[in-house]
Formats: C-alpha cells, structure tokens, sequence
C-alpha cells in the first residue's frame, strides 16, 4: 500500500512541470502498458497516472490559450502576468 502511495505521488505533476516533460511522461506510460507483463494492479496504477497525466497537459494547454486569447484582446503586448481572467 505504501508503495502505491509513492507511485500516486510521483505521478501528479508538479504546478512548474512542463508541458513537454508531461507528455514525455505519458509517453512512457502508454509504452509499459502497451509493452504488456504488468500485472493488475500494475496496470491499474499505470493507468491512473497516465489519466492524471493527460488532465495536467490538457490544463497546461487550456492555460496557453487563456494567455494568447487574453494577450489578443485589444493588440495587447504587455506580459501576461497570470492574473487577469
């Protein structure tokens, strides 16, 4: 059980993780479940990782596009300082 708990943990990307480092993360997620010889649970912990990781990268992206449609408003050309919504 404690070692489940390890996997979860290191599994949830970290707010600073980017968006390129989650999909190559996913990327070996999918290949050890593809590569098969895991066992149930194995699988089960792969697969909830790699869930947790294609929501980050999806949120990482919807952040991107907020920022563009945000710097588009008015020709703006100032920083995005994360703030505005």
């Amino acid at each position: 059980m404690l070692e489940e708990t390890r996997v979860a943990d290191a599994a949830v990307p970290s707010v600073s993780e980017k968006y390129e480092d989650i999909v190559a993360r996913l990327a070996k997620v999918v290949e050890r479940l593809e590569g098969g010889g895991l066992s149930l649970e194995e699988s089960i912990a792969a697969f909830e990782e790699g869930i947790r990781l294609a929501r980050a990268g999806a949120a990482r992206l919807e952040e991107a596009e907020r920022k563009v449609e945000v710097l588009l408003e008015g020709d703006r050309t100032a920083p995005f300082s994360g703030q505005e919504k």
